[in-house]
């Protein structure tokens, strides 16, 4: 179907807008990423799009951009102008001060700070709003904001770098190097597109890791989020002396106290969360983050974090690297432990899976179903 006439315009500068917000892909949080066009009969005037959290909205940026020009105008912005104070003035009003007569939205911001607030100041300035337009687009540019806004959860990406046969570490707990050095570039750069990275206490005392991220390229370093039930990481591992993003530790309200006050000492923030069978309970923890405005979480093991994430259904995306390798033997340790599935049909399931070779490995990508079928 051929579009035409006003809507055809419209689709072409939303879609402006929407290639303007991905510029802050990695910078925002815990913002949406927003993009903003202003135009003028058939010619823009101004165009901004959000760099950082802090720093000017992106249309407040359109607004600066076009100055007088902006009377008058339409904007076209991937999501509700906000109306309330945060880091920066409500952008309802300087839409409204500036003389804006028609903004066209492609969808309303779930933030309840927000949730229609925005239209509404502005329909009640007398600024003409139309919603709707490219709405898939926005929903997909946003995703993972949106799921913390509706659900209070971040979204969750499962990483594992694995043998053919599923196993993370020999009979004698040897994982280095199962992947090629290729595998775990690639894996370091994903840590990179994720507001945190998390892993279990295990992982930390056997391969003391960095969880460092490669290729930020002025990203925010992500959170490095510790599962430590009992505060058994140590003050000095190389996740806590290194350069980085801020280090989490969630670990469970009756934590000792006194390995409590060495790791803050160390410079780890320490969350007290929910207990499941002696352990913290992951989508507890998960729920912590999304409060800390974390939208996204890759979640990279080891195999008890990776079976924990199965069995709590919450993992919405897979990522895996897969080795020609079988290391074989009932003790190797499985990527994915935790209680697993009971029947066949409640077990996860891939959804659109694509596959693709890297070095001499494969790398599986999917989202999880964790309906029962």
């Amino acid at each position: 179907m051929v579009v035409t006439g006003r809507k055809a315009n419209d689709l072409r500068w939303l879609r402006q807008a929407l290639r303007l917000a991905e510029r802050g892909r990695g910078r925002t949080r815990p913002n949406p990423m927003v993009g903003a066009v202003l135009v003028v009969g058939d010619k823009v005037v101004g165009r901004g799009w959000h760099a950082r959290a802090g720093s000017p909205h992106a249309e407040v940026r359109a607004l600066r951009q076009a100055g007088k020009r902006a009377r008058g105008a339409r904007l076209y912005v991937n999501l509700e102008p906000c109306r309330h104070f945060g880091r920066t003035p409500p952008c309802t009003d300087a839409i409204v001060a500036a003389g804006v007569r028609e903004v066209i939205a492609c969808m309303p911001d779930p933030d309840p700070r927000v949730g229609g607030r925005g239209f509404a100041a502005l329909r009640k300035a007398g600024v003409k709003v139309r919603i709707g337009t490219s709405r898939v687009e926005a929903e997909r540019l946003n995703a993972p904001y949106l799921r913390r806004q509706r659900t209070g959860l971040p979204s969750v990406t499962l990483k594992a770098g694995m043998s053919l046969d599923g196993r993370i570490a020999t009979r004698a707990g040897r994982s280095q190097w199962i992947t090629s050095a290729a595998a775990r570039r690639e894996a370091r750069h994903l840590r990179g597109r994720h507001d945190a990275v998390l892993v279990g206490v295990g992982t930390v005392l056997a391969d003391d890791p960095r969880l460092s991220a490669a290729g930020t390229n002025g990203h925010a370093r992500p959170v490095r989020v510790i599962l430590d039930s009992r505060l058994r990481t140590p003050p000095d591992s190389r996740v806590l002396r290194s350069p980085g993003g801020p280090v989490v530790l969630l670990a469970r309200r009756d934590a000792p106290a006194a390995r409590r006050a060495r790791l803050e000492r160390a410079g780890a923030t320490i969350v007290a969360v929910g207990a499941r069978r002696g352990r913290v309970d992951l989508r507890s923890g998960l729920r912590a983050l999304g409060r800390r405005g974390i939208s996204s979480v890759l979640i990279e093991g080891g195999g008890d974090v990776l079976g924990a994430a199965l069995d709590g259904k919450v993992g919405d995306r897979l990522v895996l690297y897969v080795a020609p390798r079988l290391l074989g033997g009932s003790a190797a340790r499985p990527a994915f432990a935790g209680r697993g599935a009971g029947p066949v049909e409640g077990a996860a399931r891939l959804v659109a899976p694509r596959w693709r070779r890297l070095a001499g490995d494969w790398v599986i990508e999917a989202g999880l179903d964790h309906r029962r079928h």
